[in-house]
């Protein structure tokens, strides 16, 4: 009964994405799994570059080894402390950053979601009141007297300054700001506002923001 339950399995996962790739994904089933699976399998992402090395976005490690099996996708860079992954007819090494073998077009969005990640690096973690290292988000015009949760409306802040700041505005404590909070544009933008933790071999696609 169990092996016929898995049979089935079997056949409805080859009818749902096609023999290729469900060969690739039965062998990456079988991968030697690292001494942390949990930590690498789990947390691990890898950069997708477009075929043009433009940044599209950051990948579980399961599904980038996926797509370099398959063909989809080249290695770029390795993971220099990461461990060989096997599989049943191959060794590769863990993927940093991995690049598409075909061009994709992205639809083009105007407006970067604003995210705490993403507005902690475009303030450089820095608090827009005084300078000194970051550690929350601040609304200039607080919520209560209207402002909204915007990218021009917020900025990073140390938990000195917001809570000297509190509901007030910024005419009625005489405060000023370090710069003029605005949107970022770019489509690495968007990559930032999703990833906590950016790996240093990302840096050289992901421009301003990533260092």
């Amino acid at each position: 009964m169990v092996h016929r339950n898995r049979s089935r399995v079997r056949r409805a996962t080859v009818s749902r994405v096609g023999p290729v790739a469900a060969s690739v994904l039965h062998r990456t089933d079988n991968l030697a799994p690292p001494r942390d699976p949990a930590a690498v399998w789990g947390r691990r992402r890898v950069l997708l570059l477009n075929a043009t090395y433009e940044p599209l976005t950051a990948l579980p490690l399961r599904r980038a080894v996926v797509m370099l099996l398959g063909g989809k996708a080249e290695m770029v860079h390795e993971d220099p402390s990461g461990a060989l992954i096997h599989s049943a007819s191959r060794s590769i090494a863990m993927p940093s950053v991995i690049r598409l073998r075909v061009y994709v077009r992205v639809p083009y969005r105007a407006r970067v979601p604003m995210t705490r990640a993403a507005l902690m690096r475009r303030d450089g973690f820095r608090c827009g009141y005084c300078g000194a290292r970051a550690d929350t988000v601040d609304h200039i015009v607080p919520r209560s007297r209207g402002g909204e949760h915007s990218w021009e409306n917020c900025v990073a802040c140390c938990a000195k300054c917001n809570h000297r700041k509190a509901d007030k505005l910024l005419s009625e404590i005489g405060w000023t700001l370090h710069a003029v909070p605005r949107s970022p544009t770019g489509q690495h933008w968007r990559l930032l506002s999703t990833v906590q933790e950016l790996d240093p071999s990302w840096e050289r696609y992901l421009g301003d923001g990533a260092a």
